[in-house]
């Protein structure tokens, strides 16, 4: 196996010590063969299973026992005990026939030696680790939610092309525990153009549905804990249809919904009421590339400039810094924001130079996934921010024919 910070592929039939390399991650001695001590040292060093899960197809071929334990509640509530949950960043292309996920890994630390002979820990960066997930629905960026361990995918009707009989939209749940999929309760109707996002506890979905012969805006709301959908829809009536798509978000504690890149309405579920929002809001929400990190709002310009959004004036403000950050593709579309910790992921795909490939022009051909971490710090008494770019390199390479949809941030 690499080095992508892992276990060693010999860990299971070395002896067993307490001898544990914890900058590589590899357990390196053992004094038996300990197949059934697997659960025993996969409780004591809980805080390492996210990179467990992720290479738990390579070492489930050692023990067969391997994978189910790793899913275990045990394991989950040795983690919870020990207060090691963490957020981890999944990585989804759209690719044929199935959809590509990865994972964002820390890899290991080097230990280097400078001219005086004194060693140094530097950090190695990251890399996207590509996690197992089998018979993958397809996905798209509106309708990917994710919620602690949980990434939901919600399914909407095509506005073209063969439309299915059937009376609702499919709804799958990823576990990110198990990377496993089951189905969760359909959508009560048929949605067109949805856009879904989380606010306290539950999922709002807004889109479009089809009453009477003609299209209505509803928003149906589906409530975590008890796996429900409500029973009765919440009207969009405060913005009129016109365009197959929308957009969505939830801050300030209301959920956010752009309709077109004009108009837009925010919804306050505790008091059941509605303000109308302009067209400042949703300049830079259509194209895709935009998150919110401790309820503030950022997105990528179609000019490739980052800026974040203020709402006490509602104007899009550039983001301050971001020394050393090379320049974004312009329009954004193959671009993607993630919260990381209270830090800014960016994910953007680069075409690369002089690929042979590309001289077939037959969809062959491949391009680099480069990737982007960086710390933010408000100024100015909050009336500006900053960024500070910590590591920047290519973490990836994918065919021309994937395409980036999401990244999304999951607590496990």
């Amino acid at each position: 196996m690499g080095s992508i910070g892992c276990l060693s592929m010999h860990a299971l039939d070395r002896p067993c010590t307490d001898e544990w390399d914890r900058s590589s991650l590899v357990w390196y001695r053992f004094d038996r063969p300990c197949v059934d001590s697997i659960e025993l040292l996969l409780l004591r060093f809980a805080c390492f299973l996210p990179l467990l899960i992720v290479l738990s197809d390579s070492l489930s071929l050692v023990s067969k026992r391997f994978r189910s334990l790793l899913a275990s509640p045990e394991i989950y509530k040795a983690r919870s005990l020990l207060g090691h949950t963490e957020t981890c960043l999944y990585v989804v292309f759209e690719s044929n026939p199935h959809p590509l996920w990865y994972t964002l890994c820390l890899k290991p630390n080097q230990t280097l030696t400078d001219d005086t002979g004194e060693k140094k820990k530097k950090s190695s960066g990251y890399v996207l680790a590509r996690v197992p997930i089998p018979s993958s629905p397809h996905v798209r960026f509106p309708g990917l939610v994710a919620v602690g361990y949980n990434i939901y995918s919600i399914e909407e009707e095509p506005y073209y092309g063969k439309k299915e009989e059937r009376s609702s939209s499919d709804v799958w749940i990823l576990d990110c525990r198990t990377h496993t999929w089951c189905e969760a309760p359909s959508l009560p109707v048929k949605l067109l153009s949805l856009s879904a996002s989380f606010l306290d506890g539950k999922i709002y979905v807004a889109g479009n549905s089809y009453s009477s012969g003609s299209l209505k805006n509803t928003i149906e709301v589906f409530d975590i804990k008890t796996q429900i959908w409500d029973t009765e829809s919440i009207p969009l009536s405060e913005t009129e249809y016109n365009s197959n798509n929308s957009r969505s978000t939830c801050i300030d504690g209301k959920f956010h919904v752009m309709k077109t890149i004009t108009k837009g309405v925010a919804y306050n579920s505790k008091e059941s009421s509605w303000d109308l929002i302009g067209r400042e809001m949703g300049d830079f929400l259509f194209h895709g590339s935009y998150c919110k990190i401790e309820n503030v709002m950022y997105s990528l310009t179609f000019n490739g400039v980052l800026k974040w959004y203020d709402t006490e004036v509602s104007l899009w403000r550039c983001l301050k810094g971001l020394v050393g950050l090379p320049n974004f593709p312009k329009y954004g579309v193959y671009l993607r924001l993630a919260n990381y910790g209270g830090k800014m992921v960016v994910l953007w795909e680069v075409k690369i130079e002089n690929d042979p490939y590309d001289l077939r022009h037959d969809g062959c051909g491949y391009k680099k996934i480069w990737c982007a971490v960086i710390a933010l710090e408000r100024r100015q008494k909050g009336r500006e921010i900053s960024g500070t770019v910590e590591w920047v390199k290519n973490v990836l390479t994918v065919p021309k024919s994937c395409y980036l949809v999401k990244v999304l941030d999951v607590t496990v």
